[in-house]
């Protein structure tokens, strides 16, 4: 008989965000930082995905538009954009996303992993959905978003 409680150790927390209508989640254990929208350096020749570098306390961290990234159309900064700093693999990176709604914690039990073989590209950045209740969150795999764990 299994028992309602969980451990510790089996709860995930994740920063929920928007980018329109949708919600995703981020692993907190990756966030460096939120920041508002700051100045943008632009950088030549970049893919137009990376809209440019900021200056974070004397740290030059690259800015990248996951809407661009996931097709969709381009940001429109309001004073709910940030920018989430993640770092993997000793790689950080800026995030802009419409808004930052939550935290939430999520059982192994709440989060249901996505199987895909199809080729679509968008697929590979999401790996699974969290239950919130009656919401759903799309859970982001953040390392194949910026491209360092193909």
């Amino acid at each position: 008989m299994e028992n309602n409680q969980t451990k510790n150790e089996d709860i995930k927390q994740f920063i929920v965000v928007k980018f329109g209508h949708e919600q995703y989640g981020i692993n907190i254990q990756i966030v460096q930082n939120i920041v508002r929208m700051p100045n943008i350096t632009r950088v030549p020749n970049a893919p137009a995905y990376i809209k440019g570098v900021i200056n974070l306390r004397g740290e030059i961290i690259p800015v990248m538009s996951v809407r661009v990234k996931f097709e969709l159309e381009e940001d429109q900064f309001t004073n709910a954009t940030r920018i989430i700093i993640v770092k993997i693999d000793g790689n950080a990176i800026g995030l802009i996303v419409d808004e930052v709604l939550e935290v939430i914690q999520l059982s192994e039990a709440q989060i249901e992993k996505i199987v895909s073989d199809s080729d679509d590209e968008k697929s590979k950045y999401v790996y699974a959905v969290g239950k919130v209740g009656e919401e759903l969150v799309t859970l982001l795999n953040v390392g194949s978003i910026i491209g360092v764990d193909d």
